[in-house]
């Protein structure tokens, strides 16, 4: 440790086995070497205005700052200690809290190179980096916020004096910035390669499918259904759930009017009124749909045949039996059907029909999961998977419009990264605003399978009062990124956070003062856990279980009317911002309760975890 590496010059690295480089690129410069001990080092000398050296200095392209011998003997006497006890990290990102508290433990910081993320060049690994760029990474500082921090000269001083050592921990935000092959055992790095199949919308989608093979639960219970509409079956699919969700909207608009309920406009819930529901200004509350028996007949015999598959009622039935309604009859139906639900025209008969749409719905709920939160505007969720942080997003309600939508995208197309999600029409509101949930948990291992849960979650708000007529983003997505943009709006209850986010104890205290406090712990929090542990069981087998690596992961929530939680999407990286006061207080504290999972139970297993609770380990088998 007796060299000082490149001293006040631009910092070239050696190669290290976890870093890439750009092809042809040059790592590493002349080394200058200056003995500390020597106070006649000509480097360690001051030199007087005018001086020659000062000259010579000026003439060079390298020039050195004044640098107290003691602070360079301490400097040199901390990294020593540092790489012996292999405590050498790098961070890429904005993650001052991560620099903070790994160097209060002892840790030296090695800067990376800028600009150090570059694809594999390892042949058979180029596809998965491409499923990792789709991950749903909501860091929305990203490389423009990849600058370094305004360290003192100590720091930067002991960052130059292990340029050439090896990083023992990496903390980056992309997964690809570290060159996983080349890793050796005991380099700990906060990401796992092929983590795809569950944090993209698309692996997501495609995962959940498996969980019959893990559990017996239905996954329909706790994630929308969702479809890649880039797949043709998996495309008729959702043309078949399109229209039958249809009828089934329609079944509940019938007993709803025929009860003079309908669905409130500014809050989703079922008020009592007298006009019918989906009527604003543009409506024609005076139109009548001269056909609706005909139209509920059609839409109870949907769903009665639908009954009789499930029932396997129909496995005597000719395969030349032609389907329950032609395809230019499920035009005319849908057509008349939006002439209802989004037109505001008053369909004849639902008196007469309440009863038998009533007993088919019940029965129909018993084989559909997510019948109570369908509404009866059919709405769904498009998502590109190659976007996040809510970009691209919209809300359609009508068939055509979605399938036109993805078919001008040939590209997304031809990959599948089109995905099509029920959207949960009625969500629990508070003061008649949507809002979800953001749930860190962290895994430590894959084989066995660890998670860790954050007790602490926060709440993110509409800035718009909720309405199934108005598909605006400003209205459905509750993203940070996308609501930083607007301003409330006029009739937004004034009680509600002006910075749209409330703590998790925010939110009990308001479940409290309205009779459901003990929800929280027997519905919402058991749900989450469950969700987050179905959800990793599934995606196990296609991770890579490396064993120094850990990952801190972002789940967003919704919940029912019911309080029951809906998993959206999981995230990887999820953004530590300190956008608002709740976040500021959260966001440093998660990431160093991270560390304490990670770093610090590796000496002590009885050390404070913070807010991790360990909620989930493998039982391992011997074989």
């Amino acid at each position: 440790m007796a060299t000082l590496n490149n001293l006040g010059a631009d910092r070239g690295v050696e190669a290290d086995p976890g870093v890439r480089g750009k092809p042809g690129e040059e790592l590493g410069m002349k080394k200058l070497k200056i003995d500390a001990d020597d106070p006649q080092h000509p480097s360690m000398q001051q030199h007087t205005p005018g001086s020659p050296q000062q000259a010579r200095a000026r003439g060079s392209r390298i020039s050195f700052p004044v640098i107290h011998i003691d602070r360079l003997r301490a400097a040199k006497a901390l990294v020593a200690k540092a790489v012996k006890e292999k405590k050498v990290f790098s961070v890429h990102g904005p993650y001052p809290v991560i620099r903070a508290a790994l160097r209060a433990r002892g840790w030296v910081e090695r800067r990376l190179p800028r600009h150090s993320t570059w694809g594999h060049r390892h042949g058979d690994h180029e596809a998965e980096v491409t499923e990792e760029t789709d991950s749903s990474n909501d860091d929305d500082r990203g490389q423009d916020g990849d600058k370094e921090d305004n360290d003192d000269d100590m720091y930067n001083l002991m960052s130059r004096l292990v340029q050439n050592e090896m990083t023992y921990f990496y903390w980056t935000t992309k997964r690809d910035t570290v060159d996983y092959l080349s890793l050796q055992k005991d380099q700990m790095t906060n990401h796992y390669a092929k983590a795809g199949s569950f944090t993209t919308k698309v692996g997501l989608c495609m995962s959940l499918r498996n969980l019959q093979w893990f559990d017996s639960t239905d996954p329909d219970t706790f994630f929308p259904r969702c479809y890649r509409l880039g797949a043709e079956d998996e495309k008729q699919a959702f043309i078949d759930d399109f229209r039958r969700t249809a009828c089934t909207s329609l079944l509940r608009y019938v007993v709803e009017r025929a009860g003079g309920q309908v669905e409130n406009d500014r809050t989703g819930e079922i008020s009592h009124v007298k006009q019918p529901q989906g009527l604003d200004k543009r409506h024609k509350p005076h139109a009548r749909h001269r056909t609706g028996v005909g139209l509920i007949e059609t839409a109870l015999r949907v769903c009665q045949e639908y009954l009789n598959s499930l029932e396997h009622c129909d496995i005597d039935i000719s395969l030349e039996t032609p389907p329950t309604l032609s395809e230019q009859q499920w035009t005319n139906f849908l057509h008349s059907y939006y002439l209802v639900i989004h037109d505001g025209v008053i369909l004849e008969g639902c008196t007469e029909y309440a009863e038998r749409c009533q007993s088919m719905l019940d029965r129909m709920r018993k084989v559909c999961s997510q019948l109570e939160t369908d509404g009866i505007n059919n709405i769904w969720i498009i998502k590109p998977g190659a976007k996040s942080r809510g970009r691209g997003i919209v809300c359609m309600n009508r068939l055509d419009e979605i399938l036109g939508l993805v078919d001008s995208d040939p590209g997304l197309i031809k990959d599948s990264k089109w995905v099509v999600q029920k959207y949960v029409e009625r969500p629990l509101l508070i003061h008649g605003t949507k809002f979800d949930l953001r749930q860190w948990f962290l895994v430590t291992d894959w084989n066995p399978l660890t998670v860790w849960f954050y007790r602490e979650c926060y709440l993110r708000f509409s800035t718009q009062l909720y309405s199934t007529h108005r598909l605006d983003s400003s209205v459905h997505l509750c993203n940070n990124s996308i609501q930083k943009y607007f301003q409330p709006s006029a009739g937004r209850d004034p009680s509600l956070p002006a910075e749209s986010m409330w703590s998790c104890a925010e939110f009990r205290s308001w479940l409290s003062a309205s009779g459901r406090g003990g929800l929280w712990e027997e519905v919402v929090l058991p749900g989450m856990r469950r969700a987050v542990i179905q959800t990793l069981l599934t995606a196990q087998d296609s991770v890579e279980p490396r064993k120094a690596s850990f990952e801190l992961y972002g789940a967003d929530f919704l919940l029912g009317c019911d309080l029951k939680p809906w998993l959206l999407e999981v995230n990887v990286s999820p953004t530590m911002a300190c956008s608002t006061a709740v976040t500021a207080r959260l966001c440093p504290a998660v990431q160093e309760d991270t560390l304490r999972v990670v770093l610090d139970r590796r000496y002590d297993r009885n050390t404070d975890t913070g807010g991790f609770q360990l909620i989930y380990k493998q039982v391992t088998t011997d074989t």
